[in-house]
């Protein structure tokens, strides 16, 4: 398996993951200036993995100065590894591969907000040395 940056050309791969982890079939003509501008951006990160040719998961992580803590804090935005290939490991070492990454540069902190259903992303998370410290609240515009 290989992890590498994410680019232009994985747009089609991102855009499945995406549809497949939210549930949704979002619109790819939408999708695809938005995934564009997110790579581009600086303190964006987007890692893929690769086995046999074929993309079978990525992360993607932002970065932005937060007054509260002084510093450069990172979240990852979205995890996912296509069904075939969970429980292998993969997550893990895509998040060691982000993490190694972002270890270059001077954040303060990493942080990931899970929707509370996702129990296994949970355990994922509490396994790979997250803790539990906040509740994320969401209001959707009218």
């Amino acid at each position: 398996m290989q992890i590498r940056k994410v680019n232009k050309e994985d747009v089609y791969d991102i855009h499945r993951f995406v549809c497949e982890l939210e549930d949704e079939q979002f619109d790819f003509e939408l999708f695809k200036p938005l995934f564009l501008q997110n790579i581009s951006t600086p303190n964006y990160h987007y890692l893929i993995a690769i086995y046999e040719d074929q993309a079978i998961g990525y992360i993607s992580c932002h970065g932005q100065t937060l007054l509260h803590h002084l510093g450069l804090v990172y979240e990852i935005q979205e995890i996912f590894v296509d069904k075939d290939h969970r429980s292998k490991g993969i997550g893990k070492s895509l998040l060691q591969a982000l993490e190694e990454l972002i270890g270059k540069e001077n954040y303060e902190l990493l942080e990931v907000a899970s929707n509370m259903k996702r129990k296994d992303a949970h355990r994922f998370y509490l396994a790979n040395g997250f803790e539990c410290t906040t509740y994320k609240f969401k209001k959707i515009k009218d």
